[in-house]
């Protein structure tokens, strides 16, 4: 009764640690659940001007390969919407990312497995205003792309083998610098979030039994 015992804890350890080698895959989504803070500076002429900060919705699915042990290298989409309203007036910015990242998992035996990681790409930022004065409304609508990197980190709870639960923190920012009738317009946009999903590991090769 004991060894049945102590074989069942011992498989149920197992279970707790991810397929993390080289080789492996693993995909992920992490959806920001409106703690996002978003901060827009506009600088011209030596002029800055800050816009408004806002709450926000962002979902970021990725996928990675081990290049080694813990360290997976891919990519990383993110997608975030925001919708201001004020004084009759409808702001509504969205913006889509594409991102090659790495990221390193300190895997140690535990279930609780934090994880660091960074990357850098393209971003496009969709700006559409509408006001209403009276009686007449009036729209506005505007995109940007630039330069956009990340830095991400966390803790990965591994609920099995495969799957995690991922709750980390998120730093993004966008550049881009415009030249308008000789004047060069810099637009900077930052996002701090805190970030909730999920991860799903995917073992490269099945494990030979012992025969």
């Amino acid at each position: 009764m004991k060894k049945l015992l102590l074989a069942g804890a011992v498989t149920l350890f197992g279970l707790s640690n991810a397929q993390m080698t080289k080789g492996d895959w693993v995909i992920s989504g992490n959806t920001g659940l409106g703690f996002n803070t978003v901060n827009t500076k506009i600088k011209a002429e030596g002029e800055s001007v800050d816009g408004p900060k806002v709450s926000s919705f962002s979902v970021t699915p990725s996928v990675g390969y081990f290049v080694i042990d813990k360290l997976a290298v891919g990519i990383d989409l993110g997608f975030v919407s925001t919708t201001t309203k004020y004084d009759g007036m409808k702001a509504t910015t969205s913006s889509f990312s594409v991102m090659p990242t790495a990221t390193y998992y300190f895997a140690n035996g535990s279930k609780f497995v934090p994880f660091l990681g960074a990357g850098i790409g393209y971003a496009s930022i969709k700006n559409k205003g509408t006001e209403t004065f009276m009686g007449e409304t009036y729209t506005d609508e505007t995109t940007t792309d630039g330069l956009a990197w990340k830095v991400k980190g966390g803790v990965t709870y591994m609920a099995t083998q495969s799957l995690g639960v991922n709750l980390g923190l998120g730093f993004d920012q966008f550049y881009n610098k415009e030249n308008y009738f000789g004047t060069d317009v810099k637009t900077t946009t930052s996002t701090f979030g805190v970030n909730v999903g999920f991860s799903y590991f995917i073992k490269a090769k099945a494990q030979k039994s012992d025969k």
